[in-house]
């Protein structure tokens, strides 16, 4: 049994935020945080006070974590970005949203004071004295400080209150992990209500010292306990009067907080098989569940419980043959040739996941170099009442172009786009992966059966393209950033230039049909191109789906005898060696790749390859302090090897989400290591001494937790197949009522109605035995609940360990 917590996260929008720069706007971007630690930086929206983001994120985390918070900053050329303010969810208020948060909210002033993290070491104790009671306070250690001077690190010291009488620890110079080890003792009175604070301080020579955080305990309740030790989380001091709300603008967001407890394998073993019984019969056998499950799937939540079901299928093998399923049925419901997949159904909302799990590589392949194109270009359009010739600049004569020569050069240049788009499409069928070549087959072939007349001859075409185009190709034109072909978002005349091919791309789609034509009559210079284009993509159509059974299981054997892919890019790496000091300037550019096996690396993405780092021997995969090499975004991969001594190396990123998409990429591949470290060092071993917590034994434990289980969801991530039949159960507990209707409308005679009481009464009725399973999962989640430790008494604080 685990318990896993992921929060869904879409900032989609702000609202009226102030304006920081002196053109009377600002630069707006959100950086997500956490617990204090950045997870995700969002695209820069460049001059505007109401930006729109649209940016959707999942992030799995530890279920102990305390908070979410959106930072609004303002991105500056010159100088540091500005902070706007915050939005601040703690887990409490997302677990009263069950749906998740939805709406919009304002933005907080950021006070220092109460921009604190990191927890403190304490040990507790009621002593008995000569005369009366005394209360010993150990201040043993403190990690993940806030780090309040520019060499990104802090000089802190400890102030403990009580009952008038304050006494300091010494000052422990340039760390976030200072220990201390020094302790205090108070006289008590018995029955004083007096509480006893404890601060942490960074210590400043020349201007006021910063506030870190603070813990406050009751001191009744310590001398009931006696002894107290264990991580205390740092606490704001919330005691001055907050700004008014509104004046800093709002933020749109919805945030969904997911706790699951998913139980060992066998216990969805039942659940997986039935349905994965109903994908093998498909139309032949009952075809009673999965159309039951479309029909009980409200508007609302049918994308996830279709992108989970494709999931737990895939990992099953049954991919193809359970989107065949959904096509018979959506076929067979059909009567209008022109609506076909048109809907948002079970089927077109499975073969959209689909395509983004199985297919984003072959996407990139083919699309990434157009849409890098299409960034380097100038002003495009075609629509004569959106021509603006004065912004469009001067011709090679030295002047102002007309609107006609703006619109024929756009038609040129989109032309070449759509070409282009086109040429690399009908070479790409080799590197379309062999389950999407046979889907589609699959899908060519079943419209083909039920619209068999000529005038339908097109049909499996566009049933195709409605796919491939229309849901896949069009939107990652539209939104690059969202299918992580770019990594920031177009300015507003790029974006034009996207839809304006986005919507070439999508006529070619529909086969050039009248309709398609007639909507946007300007697009007409675009015309002979999207003729061409049909022909074209009908070529490239026939040969994708001309795939034989054996060539498609000849590709998937050659995949499987493969290491799989699971990232790639250029990174800086420095690996330390001696003790000679560690500069930025050491590290070096390579390209890595990250598979199932090995983290390697060459010089060139068509170099050969050398392996760095065996996965089985990773420990820890993990960021480091910016103080430790004058610069950001380095994490560290602690590993063994081959001779079993522990090594570190340290590799640069260029930014926070490639930092946190590589430490991701890295945990996820190595979790089921049995070495991995509880705990590790930020800093690095300089000289004689760490340098986040400045003890001199290299061999010595780590001064923080490591974070394996905080990582960020990719299109490529490891299939979790105990946790993908978990989510397919929680979604068919909370229809189980409507189920059981249909299973009482459906069953006949005198036990109509009925509950099945076992296996036996539910044998050859796949509802009643999909009915039976969750009564028996539910039993094993109940059974799990009452075999866990039960919870300790409430203690002074919240321990973290």
């Amino acid at each position: 049994m685990a318990k896993r917590s992921s929060l869904s996260i879409r900032i989609v929008e702000g609202k009226n935020l102030p304006a920081k720069d002196i053109t009377g706007s600002s630069d707006p971007y959100c950086i997500v945080k956490v617990d204090n630690e950045p997870i995700i930086r969002t695209a820069t929206v460049w001059k505007t006070l109401c930006p729109f983001w649209g940016e959707e994120y999942q992030v799995h985390l530890p279920p102990t974590f305390h908070s979410v918070a959106f930072y609004v900053m303002d991105e500056d050329a010159l100088s540091r970005d500005d902070v706007i303010g915050k939005v601040c969810l703690t887990r409490d208020t997302l677990a009263t949203h069950p749906k998740g948060f939805s709406g919009w909210a304002h933005l907080m002033e950021v006070d220092p004071d109460e921009e604190v993290q990191g927890e403190i070491h304490l040990r507790l104790e009621v002593v008995p004295g000569t005369r009366a009671c005394r209360l010993r306070c150990s201040v043993l250690e403190a990690r993940d400080l806030a780090p309040k001077d520019r060499n990104g690190a802090s000089d802190p010291f400890v102030r403990v209150r009580y009952n008038g009488r304050m006494q300091e620890t010494s000052i422990v110079k340039k760390s976030c992990y200072p220990r201390w080890n020094e302790t205090f003792e108070f006289e008590l009175e018995e029955g004083a209500a007096e509480a006893l604070c404890v601060e942490a301080w960074d210590w400043d020579l020349v201007s006021r010292n910063d506030f870190l955080g603070k813990v406050v305990f009751n001191v009744q309740r310590l001398w009931a306990a006696q002894q107290e030790e264990g991580w205390f989380r740092l606490q704001p001091d919330q005691s001055k009067r907050r700004r008014e709300e509104g004046n800093l603008g709002s933020l749109q967001l919805e945030v969904r907080l997911r706790d699951e407890t998913v139980l060992p394998s066998g216990c969805y073993q039942p659940l997986v098989q039935l349905l994965c019984q109903e994908v093998k019969l498909g139309t032949q056998g009952p075809g009673q569940l999965i159309p039951l499950i479309e029909e009980t799937t409200s508007t609302d939540c049918r994308q996830d419980v279709a992108t989970t079901l494709l999931k737990l299928f895939l990992g099953q093998g049954l991919a193809k043959d359970f989107l065949d399923l959904l096509f018979q049925l959506e076929l067979g419901r059909t009567n209008e040739a022109n609506t076909l997949f048109r809907s948002n159904s079970l089927a077109s909302k499975s073969m959209e996941s689909f395509l983004k799990v199985a297919g984003m590589r072959y996407l990139h392949g083919v699309l990434g170099p157009i849409i890098d194109k299409v960034f380097e270009e100038k002003y495009v359009e075609l629509d004569p009442s959106k021509v603006e010739v004065k912004d469009v600049g001067c011709s090679g004569l030295h002047r102002p172009q007309t609107e006609a020569e703006v619109l024929e050069q756009s038609a040129q240049t989109l032309r070449a786009h759509l070409g282009a788009l086109l040429s690399a499409l009908t070479r790409s069928v080799p590197a379309c992966p062999a389950v999407v070549r046979a889907t589609f087959r699959q899908l060519f072939r079943r419209v083909r059966e039920r619209f068999p007349s000529a005038q339908d001859e097109n049909l499996p075409f566009i049933a195709v393209t409605s796919f491939l185009c229309l849901r896949f190709i069009s939107p990652a034109i539209m939104a690059p950033k969202l299918f992580h072909l770019r990594e920031r978002h177009a300015d507003a005349r790029t974006s034009r230039t996207l839809l304006l091919l986005a919507k070439a791309v999508q006529n070619v789609g529909n086969m050039d049909t009248p309709a398609s034509r007639a909507k946007e009559a300007w697009m007409e210079p675009l015309q002979p191109t999207v003729r061409q284009g049909v022909a074209q993509l009908k070529d490239f159509i026939t040969k994708l789906v001309d795939i034989q059974e054996k060539e498609e299981l000849d590709l998937q054997r050659t995949l499987s005898l493969q290491a799989p892919l699971v990232k790639e890019g250029p990174l800086f790496i420095h690996r330390t060696k001696g003790k000679g000091p560690l500069m930025s300037s050491s590290f070096k550019k390579l390209y890595f790749s990250l598979t199932t096996e090995a983290l390697s690396f060459a010089k060139t993405p068509s170099s050969k390859k050398s392996t760095l780092i065996k996965l089985a021997n990773i420990r820890a995969a993990e960021k480091v302090e910016d103080k430790s090499f004058g610069s950001s975004h380095v994490m560290q991969v602690i590993y063994t090897d081959d001779a079993g001594r522990p090594q570190t190396a340290y590799l640069q990123c260029k930014c926070v989400n490639e930092l946190n998409q590589w430490l991701s990429a890295l945990r996820k591949v190595s979790i089921n290591n049995t070495s991995l470290l509880r705990s590790y060092h930020p800093g690095v071993f300089r000289g004689d001494k760490w340098s986040c917590c400045h003890q001199r034994d290299k061999t010595d434990l780590g001064c923080d937790k490591t974070r394996s289980r905080v990582t960020l969801q990719e299109w490529n991530d490891p299939l979790d197949h105990d946790l993908e039949a978990q989510l397919i159960y929680r979604h068919l507990l909370g229809v189980e009522a409507t189920l059981r209707e249909k299973h009482q409308q459906l069953s006949a005679g005198p036990k109509a109605g009925a509950v099945p009481t076992g296996p036996g009464e539910a044998l050859g009725d796949p509802l009643a035995q999909l009915l039976q399973v969750l009564q028996d999962l539910r039993e094993a989640h109940r059974a799990s609940l009452a075999g866990s430790p039960r919870a300790e008494p409430s203690r002074l604080l919240e321990l973290q360990t």
